[in-house]
């Protein structure tokens, strides 16, 4: 793995703290429970991390596995980003802030990946997704200076 891609995702949108983000990444969303559910019926989607609002952090899939997190994407060139990224989920939406507890863990997990794997750049899913502007997460309220975004070359 050799890109992190930062995402933001509530579920319900602009909610935070119940069970949606879990059961989409576990194929287990009911389509009954919420109005917008119905509309992301068939989803399937997964990361390799969730950092929640206080910071709790979760993996849903070991590293070493491919995520269907980044999509249609492109990174210096190269595309198909789930094959060489990790994602990390932050609970949060675009038009809001994210917390302390957030990027105090965001920092510690993406230095712990970059010097487990051979990590050169944090982006954001807006920066990797094909074609330009299909994305916005992380969204204009994430604060890039909170975390490494470039690391020194392997070897």
């Amino acid at each position: 793995m050799e890109l992190v891609v930062v995402h933001n995702i509530s579920l319900p949108p602009g909610q935070f703290g119940g069970p949606g983000i879990f059961e989409l990444f576990s194929n287990a969303l009911d389509p009954e429970a919420h109005p917008y559910y119905r509309e992301i019926q068939g989803l399937r989607v997964s990361s390799h991390f969730l950092v929640r609002r206080d910071g709790g952090l979760f993996q849903f899939v070991a590293c070493g596995k491919r995520a269907w997190h980044a999509g249609q994407s492109e990174w210096r060139g190269r595309s198909r980003c789930n094959d060489f990224s990790l994602g990390i989920e932050l609970e949060g939406a675009d038009d809001q802030p994210f917390e302390d507890a957030q990027y105090r863990q965001l920092g510690d997990l993406v230095r712990a990946l970059a010097r487990a794997y051979p990590i050169t750049a944090c982006v954001g899913h807006s920066d990797i997704a094909v074609p330009a502007g299909r994305k916005t997460d992380p969204g204009p309220r994430f604060d890039w200076s909170r975390v490494p975004r470039s690391f020194p070359s392997a070897g």
